[in-house]
């Protein structure tokens, strides 16, 4: 295990730790803001396609925004998780439309769109822990992301990458891995931060 690998590990426990301390009412207006910016943003209004995803426990809410986004007539892409930890997609019909899994996620019910879907967004929101500077998004560990992500570069695809954080989750340095790729974009509730990848 690398030392970079060991200090990924340590600051997850210590952002969740931080997450964790964070009350319902928090969590709930750090979302609207949240869903209100990422939605006036200029490529998410341009973008016909956004591949997002459901927040889960103490992330930062996405529910209203991608309620947001279907509603302005953009059409969302949710992860359907498989077995082997990679992402298969299907488009968000609300609410309604949505399961909870053995895993407890919530997942969209409607037919799969296979792995390649994601490939034709504009924009791909991912979730995460971190990001620094440089860009560099820390995730929680699993590599259901990396492998979208290795999938875009592969694909020639060149969506904005957007990772939604809380306020000080952006920090000072996130440990860079060979199969790490920057983000174009963080969003916390109290502003917009613009990376060159």
């Amino acid at each position: 295990m690398s030392d970079d690998h060991g200090t990924k590990a340590a600051l997850r426990t210590e952002l969740l730790r931080v997450r964790r301390g964070l009350t319902p009412q928090e969590r709930t207006t750090a979302a609207r803001s949240l869903a209100d910016r990422v939605a006036d943003l200029p490529e998410v209004r341009a973008a016909g396609t956004v591949a997002g995803y459901v927040s889960m426990g103490t992330e930062p809410g996405t529910r209203d925004l991608i309620d947001a986004l279907r509603a302005a007539g953009t059409r969302v892409l949710l992860p359907v998780l498989m077995a082997d930890n990679d992402l298969d997609w299907a488009e968000y019909e609300g609410s309604g439309a949505l399961e909870r899994t053995d895993r407890g996620l919530f997942e969209p019910t409607g037919p799969r769109l296979g792995p390649d879907a994601v490939t034709r967004a504009r924009v791909v929101l991912l979730p995460g822990l971190a990001v620094d500077g440089r860009g560099l998004r820390l995730g929680r560990g699993g590599g259901s992301y990396d492998r979208v992500l290795a999938r875009l570069e592969r694909a020639g695809g060149r969506p904005s990458l957007m990772v939604l954080l809380y306020a000080n989750e952006v920090v000072a340095r996130v440990p860079r891995e060979p199969h790490d790729h920057p983000v174009h974009l963080a969003v916390t509730p109290g502003g917009i931060h613009r990376f060159t990848p």
